[in-house]
């Protein structure tokens, strides 16, 4: 690459930042890494209609939780600063001068309601209004009337804006590391507006001078995005700047039917979409942080959406996925959302986890549930954990450690026959004589006794797992026994035999 890679994540904080903003980031975050660069965030907020405060911190306390923090951003390495937008804001309008005095822009002083007439007087023919080559010069532009007269105009505070002058009967040829050449014909395109007199540009002019200005090498960002490639790369001619080269991503899908993946997906299939929790006076959103996602699993999910490195490794940590990056692996195609396989990679990453860092993470689950216990936690913990997605997961697996079942799985308790309960009696005075009370000795003497009686190992083993349980799940029945002890083992039997 002729120039250092510089590449930026620039969301506009409008509310709590999507799942697919959170994959632009962290593709522009392994480009960078990958090619030992820099990674900045730059804050766009230009639209302050939609301005929401909390969003801007959310935005990095996401990215800090996901471990993938800016190497430059507001009050970190200011090398280009400042990183807000609304803080650059006396710097645009020179820029927006500029193009005005090459021949590149000109003023527009039309109404909302002349616009308007004029969209629905199109809709009436069976056309859309399309500001453009064929209407400016007609129009109420500084294009048909004298220098002069527009500075008057100005100077009298009538609202207008700055519209881009798009060339006419011209092809853009461009090319996208992602989706290869592209041709856009500059007749079909629109004068967009890139400043207005409140003395705030647009997205289309503030991006591209700070592009410019912070020295960005390369722009990756999202497919919704690629129809204001052309414009951009124009201005970029315009200002006589050498474009970044351009990757727009595709969509993350809905997981049923077609579309872009949204929150109400989130709400109707039971999914977090946005990587924190958000909270507006509608109501709360829950993020994977709360939902129990390691972050690390987060990240190797969404990575894998859209782009492969050839192989059919699935699991890959941050540094490999740092070292396996590759833009052009990127595929074209939007990929959709699996909330079941991102269930998966949270298992996965699970049962990576030491089961002396699992057992931290239940305590504090049993905390909340107000369960005191001498029990081993690690001990609970790796005989469960192989069937758990979540950590909160964990008590529904073995709250029988914990707890005496308070009720017996109906379908279960099928198992208890008539001479069931004298075959439970027999088994707890097995139980009560055993010095040794380990799993494997426990099993050893247990099942000699059933061998010697000719009693067959159903007629035992079901009731006796209902008995300690409640139901017939959870690990290695003998591992159960010596965890709870031999008292409350025998405890659990004669409660069962009154009850069932």
């Amino acid at each position: 690459m002729s120039k250092p890679v510089r590449v930026r994540f620039a969301p506009s904080p409008t509310g709590p930042l999507h799942i697919g903003g959170v994959r632009t980031a962290l593709f522009n975050y392994l480009f960078a890494k990958k090619h030992g660069g820099t990674f900045y965030i730059r804050i766009e907020d230009t639209d302050q209609t939609r301005f929401v405060a909390e969003a801007e911190d959310y935005i990095f306390e996401a990215l800090e939780w996901l471990g993938i923090s800016p190497d430059e951003t507001i009050g970190k390495n200011e090398k280009f600063g400042p990183y807000r937008q609304s803080d650059r804001k006396a710097m645009y309008k020179q820029y927006a001068d500029e193009l005005i005095n090459s021949g590149w822009a000109y003023y527009a002083f039309d109404s909302s309601e002349k616009l308007d007439e004029l969209r629905k007087q199109a809709e009436t023919n069976g056309k859309t209004f399309i500001y453009n080559h064929t209407v400016r010069e007609t129009l109420d532009t500084s294009l048909n009337v004298s220098r002069e007269i527009v500075e008057s105009r100005i100077a009298n505070g009538e609202h207008y804006v700055i519209r881009f002058k798009t060339p006419v009967n011209e092809t853009l040829h461009l090319h996208d590391i992602i989706r290869g050449d592209v041709n856009f014909e500059t007749s079909l395109l629109d004068d967009k507006v890139l400043f207005k007199s409140d003395g705030m540009p647009t997205y289309h002019l503030a991006n591209i001078v700070d592009d410019h200005l912070m020295e960005t090498s390369h722009v990756i960002r999202g497919e919704e995005w690629l129809p204001s490639m052309p414009l951009h790369v124009m201005l970029y001619r315009a200002f006589g700047w050498e474009a970044p080269e351009f990757a727009h991503l595709p969509l993350i899908l809905k997981p049923v039917g077609n579309g872009k993946l949204s929150k109400r997906d989130g709400d109707k299939l039971g999914f977090p979409v946005f990587p924190l929790q958000w909270t507006t006076a509608e109501g709360t959103s829950k993020g994977y942080k709360e939902a129990g996602f390691f972050p690390e699993a987060v990240i190797n999910f969404l990575a894998l959406l859209g782009w492969n490195d050839g192989t059919e490794q699935e699991i890959f940590s941050l540094a490999e996925l740092v070292e396996k990056f590759d833009l052009k692996r990127i595929h074209k195609a939007g990929a959709k959302f699996d909330p079941e396989k991102n269930k998966w990679f949270n298992h996965k990453y699970l049962q990576k986890q030491t089961d002396a860092t699992l057992a931290e993470l239940f305590k504090a689950e049993l905390n909340t549930k107000g369960i005191s216990t001498s029990l081993d936690i690690e001990k609970v913990v790796s005989l469960v954990k192989e069937r758990a997605n979540f950590v909160t997961e964990l008590w529904d697996l073995s709250d029988y450690f914990f707890e005496a079942p308070a009720s017996y799985d109906e379908k279960a308790a099928k198992n208890w026959k008539d001479e069931t309960p004298e075959l439970m009696k027999q088994v707890s005075e097995v139980l009560n004589g055993i010095e040794d009370f380990t799993s494997a000795n426990i099993e050893t003497l247990l099942k000699e006794w059933m061998t010697t009686n000719e009693i067959g190992m159903g007629k035992v083993m079901q009731p006796l797992r209902l008995s300690l349980v409640g139901a017939l799940k959870g690990p290695h029945l003998f591992d159960i026994i010596e965890m709870i002890g031999k008292a409350e083992t025998k405890s659990r039997i004669e409660k069962a035999i009154h009850t069932l």
